[in-house]
């Protein structure tokens, strides 16, 4: 972070990566879900296109409130995605765009964890240029999508 003065002292200005990374940091908090908190934000020229986090679709009840299905079938984490009540971060950012008519295309997204590969896919179709994330998940063959579609990766601390 560089510094800068400020009322009453010296104050920490955050780079724009940073910015944004802890503004996903800070969407994460909305998620229900009970194996992990995921936040995403989409920006095109350091502006906010749009946010989201991991959870259920709209109008169904929390998994905080029904139990986990992953969790009650065993599933590690990583695998059969679609046995999930949840939409990812990612997901539910790309999704939020389009319910509000927002191209993404041409964009970078920020999301507190390394996307899966249903995730890469879709931002890869979606015509997002860089994806910053900070936690690894399992999954070799989104890291494989992304770099052969020419996305650039950065992972952040």
């Amino acid at each position: 972070m560089s510094t800068a003065g400020g009322p009453g002292g010296c104050s920490v200005r955050p780079s724009w990566e940073e910015y944004f990374m802890e503004i996903a940091r800070v969407v994460s908090t909305r998620s229900s879900c009970l194996r992990r908190q995921v936040g995403a934000v989409v920006v095109k020229n350091r502006q906010i296109l749009a946010t989201g986090y991991n959870g259920v679709p709209r109008g169904l009840r929390h998994c905080d409130e029904v139990g986990c299905l992953r969790d009650q079938l065993g599933i590690p984490s990583g695998e059969r995605h679609e046995l999930c009540r949840g939409l990812h971060a990612e997901q539910n950012a790309i999704i939020q765009a389009a319910y509000h008519g927002i191209a993404i295309n041409d964009s970078e997204i920020y999301s507190t964890l390394q996307p899966c590969v249903n995730c890469a896919k879709t931002l890869v179709n979606a015509g997002v240029l860089a994806v910053h994330f900070c936690g690894a998940y399992p999954d070799a063959l989104s890291m494989e999508i992304f770099e052969e579609a020419g996305t650039r990766l950065h992972r952040m601390a």
